[in-house]
């Protein structure tokens, strides 16, 4: 006999433990192409100062006896904030009744995704952004547009290669990459200077992993969903010069009583026999030298 009891929402609270969070967070970071090239810093509910090197110091040779040079390093303290990113997610409560845990494992895949996809968006192109003015990726000046260069004249390898004259002739270096899923097509068929892939796979990684991982002119390179915005489709740069991190661990909150909006209309959730999840979690992000970094544009011949 199929079951007819009303829903309550402490069937499902179990399966909400506060040490699931780490899950989600690993989840997220696997499906956002920016968390796999920025380093991870430790963040408090109220921020962190980060000291940001702006000058380094320098040795010379010197004679016995002789004077030593003396130089000084300079460094200045940036600030990164956590902000508050939220996710709610609807499904009918007799889904959750037939099989909790198997939806629970589902749900952590569709939030960590929301999760990746919105830090991203907000990190590259400042979408939506809390984080301030300016302080995302996509703010730089230097940009190269894909597909400028003909196939006898390097096609794609030599574009690539533009960006990282762009950022070596202004003192930048290039520590990674990341372009959009659009542009796999175009890679999967571009080669070097030597007629070698010019993007190879990671061979310890999963093929049907939503972000695809290998090497980019010798450098780590992502391709993934979420990165492109506009006509632009990547990014290259010195992914050293940006931070992020989380604050503990995940809320959580769990109802069949309130209501939600769903495709723009507001619709009762013991109406309609509905349970809602949302989860709500603080990242911080901080871009502290967007010169640093290069985008790259979709050409006509891309």
């Amino acid at each position: 006999m199929a079951q007819t009891a009303a829903t309550n929402t402490s069937e499902f609270a179990g399966f909400l433990r506060p040490d699931q969070a780490q899950a989600y967070f690993d989840e997220a970071r696997k499906r956002s192409v920016v968390q796999q090239l920025v380093r991870q810093v430790p963040l408090g509910i109220n921020g962190q100062e980060i000291p940001v090197t702006t000058s380094k110091p320098t040795a010379g040779w010197v004679s016995e006896g002789g004077q030593k040079p003396t130089t000084s390093g300079e460094k200045t303290l940036k600030t990164i904030k956590p902000h508050k990113l939220a996710a709610i997610s609807v499904v009918s409560a007799e889904v959750v009744r037939a099989n909790p845990a198997n939806y629970i494992n589902d749900l952590r895949e569709d939030i960590a995704e929301a999760f990746a996809l919105a830090f991203d968006a907000a990190a590259l192109h400042g979408t939506s952004t809390p984080f301030g003015n300016g302080n995302y990726i996509d703010a730089t000046t230097k940009a190269v547009e894909l597909g400028t260069a003909t196939v006898a004249n390097g096609g794609i390898f030599a574009d690539v290669n533009a960006g990282l004259a762009l950022l070596v002739n202004d003192g930048k270096r290039l520590t990674g990459t990341a372009f959009d899923s659009i542009t796999e097509p175009t890679f999967n068929g571009a080669v070097d200077a030597n007629g070698r892939p010019l993007f190879i796979d990671s061979p310890t990684t999963d093929n049907t992993a939503t972000v695809r991982d290998g090497r980019l002119l010798g450098r780590p390179s992502f391709i993934g969903e979420g990165v492109a915005k506009g006509t632009t489709v990547g990014f290259g740069g010195d992914w050293t010069k940006a931070i992020w991190g989380v604050v503990g661990g995940i809320t959580y909150d769990v109802s069949t009583q309130a209501s939600v909006t769903l495709d723009g209309q507001l619709v009762s959730l013991w109406e309609h026999n509905l349970v809602a999840i949302r989860a709500e979690a603080e990242y911080g992000w901080l871009v502290h030298d967007t010169a640093a970094f290069v985008k790259y544009t979709e050409g006509a011949g891309a």
